[in-house]
């Protein structure tokens, strides 16, 4: 299991249909914003406490990448990351749209204790395996979210430079690549499962406090 990390990248508005979902435009280039790395909690098949009295609270799952090298200008995705997973990017949608509003910073929305749930990684296959594949989120046996890596604005490779090139990537960074649609509010009790493919990495049960 992955258990270094340092650096919590996330990319915003990385599937078109996801964008349009929330009255959002395309961006022309990659959209990051960061979480704290106390906001990295691992799944285990128990319960999560996250903010409850704060609005709704949406699920947002993603492709997660770990970083095991220091970026170079010219590297691939496949030298520089050696294991990936899914998570979820919480979102306090009611307190992003008021801050949005204000034009103030995400973080009390996006960054606040146990926001970034991920299962167990397992190594990473290549991106070329990568875009075909499709991940997947269960809430209480029903499909939630489907995404489909292909389906990115911007790529693996794309990301990886622009973070690189603009804040720096080093080992045990972690990149949440962004969610399509299908977002939505969870409720207390709710347990939400992802899988790889058919492959289950991790689930969890809501409690909201």
């Amino acid at each position: 299991m992955t258990t270094t990390i340092r650096n919590v990248y996330c990319v915003g508005r990385n599937y078109a249909l996801h964008a349009a979902e929330l009255g959002n435009a395309v961006p022309d280039s990659p959209m990051i914003f960061t979480k704290p790395t106390y906001a990295v909690v691992h799944m285990d098949g128990g319960a999560i406490e996250l903010p409850g009295g704060r609005g709704e609270l949406h699920f947002e799952t993603e492709l997660v990448l770990h970083v095991a090298k220091p970026y170079r200008p010219g590297a691939s995705v496949d030298e520089l990351v050696d294991t990936m997973t899914i998570g979820i990017d919480f979102t306090l949608r009611d307190v992003q749209s008021d801050i949005k509003k204000k034009g103030a910073p995400w973080l009390p929305a996006k960054g606040f204790l146990r926001s970034a749930p991920v299962g167990a990684f397992r190594p990473f296959p290549g991106q070329a395996a990568v875009r075909d594949s499709e991940f997947t989120m269960r809430r209480n046996g029903a499909i939630a979210q489907q995404g489909k890596p292909a389906d990115m604005i911007f790529g693996l490779q794309t990301l990886v430079d622009f973070i690189g090139t603009h804040y720096g990537l080093g080992e045990g960074d972690l990149i949440f690549t962004g969610t399509p649609a299908g977002v939505a509010a969870v409720a207390d009790g709710d347990k939400l499962e992802l899988l790889w493919g058919d492959e289950p990495v991790g689930s969890f049960v809501v409690a909201l406090r």
